[in-house]
Parts: C-alpha cells; sequence; structure tokens
C-alpha cells in the first residue's frame, strides 16, 4: 500500500512575493493570492498543511471591480451588539479602508478552520506602494489578466 507524501515540516520553503493591484479585478487576484498562500502551486502541497509562502499586496486603494459593484456591493459588519450591523459600498470603503477590500476577499477563499486563520497571518496589504519587508527580499509576482475583458 502506497502512503501519501508528507514533507518534512522543516523543509517547507516559504518564499516571499509582491504583488501589485493597480488595476487589477478584486476576484481574479484574490483567487491566484489565495493559491499561492495556500501553497497549490508547489508540488509539495499537502491539504492539511501550511506549505504556502508570503504574499505582500501593494497599491490596494488602485483595486478595480467591473459593471455596477463600485457603487451596489455592500460590505457588512457587526459589533455583535443588537442594532450593530453596518454596511458600507464598495466606494465607500475603499476610500476609508482600501485594505480590507482585499484582506476579506481573500478570506473567503481559505478555508474556514485553524489552518485557515493561519495562512491569513500571512497575507500583509497596503494602500500604498512602499511596505516594510524589503528585508524579507519579496520577489515580484505578476498576475496576467485577461485581454479584451469587460470593465
Amino acid at each position: 500500500m502506497t502512503k501519501t507524501y508528507l514533507p518534512p515540516v522543516d523543509s517547507i520553503e516559504r518564499n516571499w512575493y509582491i504583488v501589485d493591484a493597480a488595476d487589477q479585478r478584486l476576484g481574479r487576484l484574490a483567487t491566484e493570492i489565495a493559491t499561492i498562500l495556500r501553497g497549490k502551486n508547489k508540488p509539495t502541497f499537502t491539504p492539511h498543511l501550511d506549505t504556502g509562502d508570503f504574499v505582500i499586496v501593494i497599491n490596494a486603494e488602485k483595486i478595480d471591480v467591473t459593471g455596477k459593484k463600485r457603487s451596489q456591493k455592500l460590505y457588512r459588519r457587526h459589533s455583535g451588539r443588537p442594532g450593530g450591523m453596518k454596511t458600507e459600498t464598495f466606494a465607500k470603503l475603499q476610500a476609508r479602508l482600501p485594505e480590507r477590500i482585499i484582506e476579506q476577499a481573500v478570506k473567503g477563499m481559505l478555508p474556514k478552520n485553524t489552518l485557515g486563520r493561519q495562512l491569513f497571518t500571512k497575507l500583509k496589504v497596503y494602500a500604498g506602494s512602499d511596505h516594510p519587508h524589503k528585508a524579507q527580499m519579496p520577489q515580484t509576482l505578476s498576475i496576467q489578466t485577461i485581454p479584451g475583458g469587460q470593465h
């Protein structure tokens, strides 16, 4: 009987990638980031282990969405108190906290368990083009969008 390959925990190599979110589609970008965080792009992928890499996202305030989502997409949060539901459109949240848009999109694509919460800590999102992770020497990761896509 063949056993499933388990990579030794000390041999898992974690790289740092930097992604520029300027003029990228939100969903397309989030799926690529979630794949890298999870480690699905590696041959050593194991579903129950953290084999993924770190991802730094810059220019989060320049993320793009298609159609009327800028004015119609709603973000909800609840304080936990009665009547504590707050709703906000994409445009208002982008003006106030642009990092949260990408964080929520990626978080929804990760597992909903302890592993997913651990993977989410490896995502670093910044509104501007500068970040404090120069020492990790991140590699630039270019994510291609479909040419001629709708706006």
